[in-house]
């Protein structure tokens, strides 16, 4: 199938590029001896996906009981579920759990903490520790970390960490300070609790900056990452990968031309792009997503979404450039690679997969919602 006959907007993935952002991130984790991948598939909420980056079922990290049930039907038991638990999830994860996953689930709350332990089910936890982020989690020299695990007992099975700041570096350099920083608190988190006398089983940590780029994880036992595998304009700017391998695009179809002010309107808007800038301070703000050609080429030169409405998203060029709109007629096919991906990908149900020649060669289902 061709591009031309799919309906606009929806989502394309590109298996080339996928399958090389993958292979990537595999390499630079394997240089560090006995640290595990454990791809967080958040973003790409795709068995299929999953299959490629966690070859066999696993492991994997997941953000929502949704994801959970499903990739757990899906041959992959061996999940972190990597946003704090509430009590009235516990029933739900044990269940998936006394049906044969193993699910570990993460707090940062003593009181959450005392109900898991209360809890009949299985439920492997990891305290959650701050390392700089300002989210969630707690202290690594803290208190509270000593007597969550206290409360936890037996079902204590390591630390968390998430150092979602590095999105914030701007040099492999930085990147790299950054992951350091994050290995030596998580570390320090796992010694305390040993010393205390608990077993740390798990020492999990990363994102994907930190994860592509740190130099020492000695004292980690895997490292998580996950929207290295789509990417977007914001990683690659991050030096994540290279501006081309964007893995995922949304196609979209030119609606109407306006040569006075030399733009085109398309049928891509705010919710099939999210109204996400997070290349707003970045070295290059792509406003609202990167245009691309019909192939995925820069052929319109530097051209953006520079504003978006529910449905509608408007085309210029970048500053002192011009649209080719002879090119651009109503009904021609565009592509938007997008600030960040996580949030475009939610808003489609499914992928529409790619060959090396831009052909759709598959569909692949998404698990979105909770």
């Amino acid at each position: 199938m061709s591009l031309d006959h799919l309906p606009t907007p929806c989502l394309l993935l590109d298996l080339p590029i996928l399958k090389r952002n993958i292979a990537r991130m595999a390499a630079a984790v394997a240089r560090h001896p006995g640290v595990q991948l454990r791809p967080h598939i958040k973003t790409a909420k795709s068995a299929a996906v999953a299959e490629l980056a966690a070859p066999g079922g696993g492991p994997i990290t997941v953000s929502t009981l949704a994801e959970a049930r499903y990739f757990a039907t899906h041959g992959f038991r061996d999940q972190v579920y990597a946003v704090g638990i509430t009590p009235s999830k516990l029933g739900a994860v044990a269940a998936l759990n006394a049906e044969g996953a193993r699910i570990k689930i993460i707090t940062d709350d003593l009181e959450t903490a005392q109900a898991i332990a209360a809890h009949p089910g299985r439920l492997p936890t990891l305290i959650e520790v701050d390392i700089g982020e300002g989210r969630a989690g707690v202290a690594p020299d803290g208190e509270a970390l000593l007597a969550i695990g206290a409360a936890l007992g037996a079902k204590l099975a390591g630390v968390l960490s998430h150092s979602g700041h590095s999105y914030a570096g701007r040099s492999e350099a930085a990147m790299a300070e950054l992951a350091e920083i994050e290995r030596a608190g998580i570390v320090l988190a796992a010694t305390r609790l040993r010393e205390a006398g608990h077993v740390v089983g798990v020492v999990s940590a990363g994102a994907s900056p930190t994860a592509l780029y740190a130099a020492n994880l000695e004292g980690v036992t895997e490292m998580r990452a996950g929207v290295y595998m789509m990417g977007d304009l914001l990683q690659a700017q991050l030096g994540v990968h290279p501006l081309e391998d964007i893995a995922v695009t949304v196609l979209t179809s030119v609606t109407g031309r306006y040569p006075a002010r030399n733009a085109v309107l398309v049928d891509a808007g705010a919710l099939a792009l999210s109204k996400d800038r997070s290349t707003e301070a970045a070295p290059r703000d792509w406003k609202f997503g990167r245009v691309l050609d019909a192939a995925g080429q820069p052929s319109l030169g530097d051209a953006m979404v520079v504003r978006v409405h529910q449905e509608h998203g408007e085309v210029r060029a970048a500053e002192g450039g011009t649209l080719p709109l002879e090119r651009l007629r109503v009904g021609a096919r565009l592509r938007i690679a997008p600030n960040h991906v996580c949030l475009t990908a939610a808003a489609h149900p499914h992928y529409h997969v790619l060959d090396e020649a831009g052909r759709v060669v598959a569909v692949w289902d998404r698990v979105n919602f909770w």
